[in-house]
């Protein structure tokens, strides 16, 4: 029977038997060493300092080629700089000489006016107020630019059911700056029609009336520009896009030339208050209101001297609009021109500017 330490060998014996064989095994066999000495393989896998070496050429070819592309960037940056500042002032000169005539046109046609008594300017209009003595009578002149064809529209009192009120109340009721009357009218049963063909909106009032006894139609169209004349039929009037006019009588210049003035509106009455609105070539317009203290016709200026004034004035276009006790000139809430009835007519019509 094996005692426990006899145990124990025998365990250690059998844990450490194949370690000894696989000792004694190599001590017998023992292979032949050798050592590959193939320098080719090492040369060709760089060490840390070549491997360093060529990351910082790469670097440095990195930097050049990221200084360079600022470096044309920079370049680029310049010349597009030096090329706006050329087109802008190239711009501003074309703008300067574009505008250069029409500077000159508008100090020509206002040196004829004289020194504007008031002005009123925003971006949308420009009104200049004179006051004129030819000799035989005296007269307030508007000059007027529309910077917005909006600037300047046309009342209707009663939206045309035969209703009147002043120039002053129209301005005071639309908010407009400056006001003159307008067309013609007729009285029927206690109201006060407006004459003829009459456009409010782009829409005719009572359709279309074509010129009858040396009638006129004169108004604003889309863009703005004074329009008018004599029409025989509707679509002569659209062609035009007519926004708002009224009628009288008669037309006094066109095309810079002027017209012939019946004999009939020569002699009665020969002098009397007149409102005419006309216009230059570059659509700037120009309303005269001429004073008179009744209309017997022995006050006030007569057509043909209206007629010569704005002719030698540069006017190209001109339109008598209605007189006597109904001429009315209202600027910043005043009555300008002295009524010849004492006090303002109401009417039917009347321009409105706005500021």
């Amino acid at each position: 029977m094996m005692t426990p330490v006899k145990k124990i060998n025998r365990f250690f014996m059998l844990l450490t038997a194949p370690f000894l064989g696989l000792f004694i095994g190599l001590l017998w066999y023992q292979p032949p060493l050798t050592l590959n000495l193939n320098t080719d393989q090492y040369a060709a896998e760089p060490g840390p300092l070549e491997l360093t070496a060529a990351l910082k050429k790469d670097l440095l070819k990195a930097q050049n080629s990221a200084s360079y592309t600022i470096d044309a960037i920079g370049a680029s940056a310049q010349l597009y700089k030096k090329t706006t500042n050329a087109m802008n002032a190239l711009v501003t000169t074309a703008a300067a000489q574009a505008s250069r005539p029409e500077r000159i046109y508008n100090r020509r046609i206002t040196a004829r006016l004289g020194i504007p008594a008031d002005v009123i300017s925003s971006d949308r209009i420009t009104i200049e107020l004179y006051r004129l003595n030819p000799g035989n009578y005296k007269a307030y002149a508007l000059k007027i630019k529309l910077k917005d064809a909006t600037a300047m529209k046309m009342s209707l009192a009663g939206d045309g059911t035969g209703q009147a009120e002043t120039t002053m109340h129209a301005v005071a009721r639309y908010g407009a700056v400056a006001g003159i009357n307008a067309g013609g009218f007729a009285d029927q049963g206690g109201r006060r029609y407006p004459l003829s063909t009459t456009i409010v909106g782009g829409k005719y009032i009572y359709g279309f009336e074509p010129t009858y006894k040396d009638l006129s139609f004169v108004g604003l169209n889309k863009s703005g520009r004074l329009i008018g004349g004599k029409f025989t039929n509707k679509s002569q009037l659209d062609q035009l896009e007519p926004v708002f006019g009224a009628t009288f009588v008669p037309v006094l210049l066109k095309n810079s030339v002027r017209q012939a003035i019946p004999y009939k509106w020569m002699t009665s009455p020969k002098r009397a208050p007149r409102t005419v609105i006309g216009k230059y070539k570059d659509d700037q317009l120009l309303v005269l209101v001429a004073d008179g203290y009744n209309e017997n016709g022995n006050s006030g200026a007569t057509l043909e001297e209206i007629q010569n004034k704005l002719w030698s004035m540069g006017v190209t276009d001109a339109y008598n609009l209605d007189g006597g006790g109904s001429s009315s000139l209202i600027f910043r809430g005043k009555v300008i021109n002295d009524p010849s009835d004492g006090n303002l007519r109401q009417v039917p019509t009347n321009f409105l500017f706005f500021k």
